[in-house]
């Protein structure tokens, strides 16, 4: 009689330690080592800065085109004659020029590979952050960099404020209540398709040139996305938490602001801060409405002048600006819902300073009685 052959079942521990060499770097939805954490966020930032570094100080890279330093013979005829010192050309036609001197027996033109003008390098764009905020208008009457910036940070602020003060408990209303979804949502929704620069020249009419109507492109371009996504927020509260509520007897009223808002705010909090930066990314249309102002004004007279070291410069501090906001607000985030972070220091330090405040109320007291 033969033996049915068997399988050897490796034990478990060697399962274990199998699974344990996974990389661990590619494990879904697992957080990444402190280390590997840190070495991340600082190449998110070092890549796209090597990789433009790459393209500006490497001229076997890229560099299409050749600054002139020396056309050469300008007095020899030739269909590239028009050559002229700081030109820069491309380097098909550099080379033929250089062809039709040769042939001439002329003296040759010079030059080296750059890129072209609208692509600063990374020193250019540096330099360029301290002198727009040092060195004076081109023209008076003309801002400074430091009041562009805040000019447009006082658009940003009125007109997000605005669309928040109204869309969110209008979104929180639309998700709670059915009357109010069916009453404002349609509208919503068919108003959110029509790009906000569209209303500009209403918003010019009615309102004039000042910041008013910037304010207004601001608005409309946040305030009606906003509605719709914090109802959508609204709507994914856990509704064994309406039940446990309803069963204890809770009214509508208590439902929604000890029920809804509380488990809903966590969500509506990140919501704020993604919607944020949708308000910056209208920025620019906005203040070319009207009087041109902030931040816009200031890109669109560089570009104008060839600056563009100064509007690289500009655009790279909306996005300082947005980042620094929103890692302000994440970290607030952080200490205002501690039930999701896991910190509660400023629930602790909350508590140490009603304790305090408590102790300080009844030491009168107890002195009283002393004496």
């Amino acid at each position: 009689m033969s033996a049915t052959p068997s399988t050897a079942t490796p034990p478990k521990s060697a399962i274990v330690r199998k699974r344990s060499r996974a990389p661990r770097f590619f494990v879904v939805r697992a957080p990444l080592p402190k280390g590997a954490s840190s070495w991340a966020l600082a190449l998110a930032f070092a890549m796209p800065l090597l990789v433009w570094a790459a393209l500006s100080y490497l001229p076997f890279l890229w560099h299409p085109l050749v600054l002139i330093g020396d056309p050469g013979d300008t007095k020899h005829p030739g269909q590239y004659a028009y050559l002229a010192t700081g030109q820069r050309v491309e380097r098909e036609v550099f080379e033929r020029r250089n062809a039709e001197l040769a042939a001439a027996g002329k003296r040759l033109a010079q030059g080296e590979r750059v890129n072209p003008v609208f692509l600063p390098p990374p020193h250019a764009v540096a330099r360029a952050f301290y002198t727009g905020f040092t060195t004076p208008p081109l023209r008076p009457g003309e801002y400074w960099l430091h009041e562009s910036l805040l000019q447009s940070c006082q658009v940003i602020f009125w007109g997000f404020f605005w669309s928040a003060l109204i869309g969110i408990p209008l979104g929180i209303s639309c998700g709670t209540f059915a009357l109010c979804s069916r009453l404002v949502e349609p509208f919503i929704d068919f108003v959110r398709y029509m790009p906000a620069p569209v209303f500009g020249a209403l918003a010019v009419a009615v309102l004039g040139l000042g910041d008013e109507p910037k304010i207004t492109i601001i608005f409309i371009g946040t305030f009606f996305q906003m509605v719709l996504v914090v109802a959508n927020t609204t709507r994914s509260v856990d509704p064994a938490l309406l039940h446990a509520a309803q069963t204890l007897g809770a009214s509508n009223r208590q439902l929604l602001m000890h029920v809804v808002i509380p488990a809903a705010l966590p969500a509506l909090y990140r919501d704020v801060r993604i919607l944020i930066g949708w308000a910056w990314t209208y920025l620019v249309v906005a203040e070319l409405i009207g009087e041109k102002s902030g931040l816009s004004s200031f890109l669109y007279q560089q570009q104008r002048y060839m600056n563009f070291d100064n509007v690289y410069a500009g655009i790279a501090i909306i996005g300082i600006i947005g980042l620094c906001t929103d890692q302000f607000l994440a970290m607030v985030g952080r200490l205002l819902f501690p039930w999701e972070s896991g910190n509660n220091r400023l629930s602790r330090a909350l508590k140490s300073f009603t304790r305090l405040f408590a102790s300080q109320k009844r030491m009168p007291a107890s002195v009283t009685t002393v004496l």
